[in-house]
């Protein structure tokens, strides 16, 4: 089992940035591959950027390319995601997650509770 608990978010102007951060429990959190998604009103929830176990590897929605920047840190058992050039469209509650599937593979386990991020224009 693997617990989940985001922070960072709220509310910025469009330009600005923020960071979300993700703290999970357990002592096997370096095995898990990480990921963010978003969940913007009335849309469905959608993959945003992801990182292995390792932190070799990333992976980024076009949308997203660019500005946003996920990393990790196996030691503190946290993944973070750096938001920069925030946009009104990146305005959404964001999720953390952990999987134990292939890298590329868009299911995953574990959720966080969600943190909203509003960006006003």
């Amino acid at each position: 089992q693997v617990r989940l608990v985001q922070s960072g978010g709220g509310l910025v102007q469009a330009g600005g940035s923020l960071r979300l951060s993700c703290a999970a429990s357990g002592r096997t959190f370096n095995s898990y591959k990480m990921g963010w998604f978003r969940q913007a009103p009335g849309k469905e929830r959608v993959f945003v950027a992801a990182i292995s176990w390792s932190g070799g590897s990333t992976s980024y929605a076009d949308s997203v390319k660019g500005r946003f920047t996920i990393s990790r840190d196996n030691a503190k058992n946290t993944v973070y995601l750096q938001m920069n050039s925030l946009k009104p469209e990146d305005t959404a509650v964001y999720y953390c997650a952990a999987g134990t599937g292939p890298f590329r593979d868009l299911s995953y386990n574990y959720w966080g509770q969600g943190t909203q991020v509003t960006v006003s224009s």
